[in-house]
């Protein structure tokens, strides 16, 4: 059994709670840009003092309605600068925040109201009322409903005008590391959400770590954000209350139509965001020059910023390679950081693998992604990449009071002050995944090399085993595969079967420009079967199959005329995939694979 752990480097507090953070700004920084909200008339800011004169405010509306120290509060909307706000309302009430995905069905908000008791909820606009409307009649505990688009943070605070500073103060200092700040619930890829109960100490010990050991991203000049995944996932949810610890100015965005736009105009200094976005960026830069008819350029560019990369991972950039990178700095690279927005230097990348030849584009075009590891259970990060410590294809090594330990049969446990206290009603599940001594198996299967860096092989539950009696692990195929500009998404088979196969869908963007470029009319599904199609995803199999042995490399592949999305229930909202569903859903064509 392998193990390895990072020491402590910082002292986390013992007592208080995430409110003092927005305290201590006002105090110690009143004037500082903390926010800069999106309005019709362009990003207007807001200071430590506007934001927590607008706390007050909202939180003493929530007391005077009769929400009680502990009591459960809901948030259903986009992301937006509202959420921040409400988030830190609540908790400066003394409640418990529960998150709901924007897009969450009305069971599925049923389910998340019913089982953490929720005496209210902030929901964004008229089709999430009417969602909440179908089920209300089940839920006897929920006494509130409020809506941002019925200006519900001014209702809250002409409601609470009577409370006193003095019993909204005792409120908020109340919480100790030890209460629950908030339920989140998983998203749901193999069954029913459970509701991750994770504390304010979870919270401190997670951003005490990352925001010192990341202090050139949160702490550089002007450093700043745009927030454009669900706040309701732990991903951006950490991101949001790091910023807000170390006075880096946030700006959201709800509308990821519009992100271009967005951060070309916000300028933010780094990002969060998941792979797919990345891909997406990639594929669209590359699409775009072929079809200006300078494909080949790009392709060169981005063979020379990947070679850049390794020669910076390998101590020693060739000279060609240099000179090559100063030309194309100019030509592609620019253009690719000013479509960012021009400022920004890093990025975090979580949720899934970003693949190591992104990762060295990325910041061989001067873009350091840096991709950590995590859960909803552990308070996002456990792990992740450094600007001075960075191996490419890892999620890089434990954060600092944190160990990580290798199982017999290949899965990841963790310890650290980070690890969440247990689901919410559910001892049984919390007995499953939480040992007695604060390890958390993470059901992901992983290796840890001597110096710490930890790669991610796979799920331990999604592993196949093929009628020959070989495991293999789907993650590794898969995530090659998504990197290729015409893929959107796929999932490998092969369970009980003789050889390893997938099912393909392709990007609804990048498609019809392939189409054209190779003088294809008609739909998708016209083309499925075309070889000229077949021989394109060909090559991106034959590339993925580089990663494993024989035995475990796709041997057929079916394209796909359709996508899968979070709206078909087949994608999660922070775009895993639905393995159980897809598989249900697409039985037929699994089954031909076969036959």
């Amino acid at each position: 059994m392998r193990e390895f752990s990072t020491p402590m480097t910082i002292e986390v507090p013992s007592t208080g709670n995430l409110t003092d953070d927005v305290v201590r700004n006002a105090a110690e920084a009143p004037r500082a840009i903390l926010f800069s909200r999106q309005t019709p008339e362009g990003w207007t800011d807001v200071t430590a003092t506007e934001f927590l004169d607008q706390v007050h405010a909202t939180a003493k509306g929530l007391v005077a309605a009769g929400i009680e120290p502990g009591d459960r509060v809901a948030l259903l909307s986009k992301t937006r600068y509202e959420w921040t706000l409400l988030d830190y309302a609540i908790w400066f009430a003394g409640a418990v925040s529960v998150p709901i995905y924007e897009t969450s069905s009305a069971s599925q908000i049923r389910w998340i109201l019913e089982d953490s008791g929720a005496r209210a909820i902030i929901a964004e606009n008229a089709d999430h009322l009417a969602r909440i409307a179908e089920v209300r009649g089940e839920l006897s505990e929920l006494n509130h409903v409020w809506s941002i688009g019925d200006d519900a943070v001014e209702v809250l605070a002409s409601l609470g005008g009577d409370i006193a500073d003095e019993d909204l103060e005792k409120r908020r200092a109340s919480a100790t590391p030890l209460d629950l700040a908030t339920l989140i619930y998983t998203s749901g890829t193999t069954g029913r959400p459970k509701g991750c109960m994770i504390t304010h100490g979870n919270f401190m010990f997670e951003l005490g770590v990352a925001v010192d050991e990341l202090d050139e991203l949160f702490s550089g000049k002007n450093a700043s954000t745009l927030i454009f995944l669900p706040l309701a996932h732990v991903f951006a949810r950490i991101l949001q209350i790091g910023a807000i610890k170390a006075r880096a100015r946030i700006g959201h965005t709800p509308d990821t139509t519009n992100l271009m736009a967005d951060l070309q105009s916000f300028r933010p200094t780094f990002l969060l965001a998941v792979p797919r976005v990345f891909e997406k960026v990639f594929n669209t830069a590359s699409q775009n020059a072929a079809a200006d008819g300078k494909g080949k350029i790009f392709d060169r560019a981005a063979e020379v910023a990947i070679a850049y990369s390794r020669g910076i991972e390998a101590g020693r950039i060739p000279l060609g390679v240099r000179v090559q990178h100063t030309l194309f700095s100019k030509l592609v690279y620019g253009k690719l950081l000013t479509a960012l927005g021009g400022e920004c230097g890093y990025a975090i990348s979580g949720g899934a693998a970003l693949g190591e030849r992104l990762g060295h584009f990325f910041r061989g075009v001067g873009l350091t992604v840096l991709e950590g590891y995590g859960l909803t259970e552990t308070t996002a990060a456990l792990s992740a990449n450094m600007p001075t410590a960075t191996k490419m294809g890892t999620v890089g090594r434990p954060f600092p009071g944190t160990a990580v330990r290798v199982a017999e049969d290949g899965e990841l446990l963790f310890r650290g002050g980070q690890v969440f206290a247990g689901y919410w009603n559910d001892e049984k599940a919390t007995t499953e995944a939480l040992e007695a001594d604060g390890w958390f198996h993470t059901g992901d299967i992983g290796e840890v090399d001597d110096e710490g860096f930890i790669r991610i092989t796979g799920r331990k539950k999604e592993i196949i085993v093929t009628a020959g009696g070989k495991n293999v692990a789907p993650a590794v195929l898969e995530d090659r595969l998504r990197a290729h500009h015409l893929i959107s998404q796929c999932i490998v088979v092969g369970d009980g079967q003789p050889f390893i196969a997938a099912l393909v869908t392709l990007d609804p963007e990048t498609w019809p420009r392939w189409a054209e470029r190779n003088n294809k009319s008609g739909s998708l599904a016209d083309h499925v079967d075309d070889p000229d199609l077949r021989a394109e995803i060909q090559s991106a199999i034959d590339d993925a199959n580089l990663a494993v042995s024989k035995a475990e490399s796709i041997r057929k592949f079916r394209i796909l005329s359709i996508d899968w999305t979070e709206e078909d229930g087949l994608l999660t909202p922070s775009l895993k995939l639905k393995r159980r569903e897809v598989v249900k859903q697409h039985r037929s064509d699994i089954d031909s694979l076969y036959t």
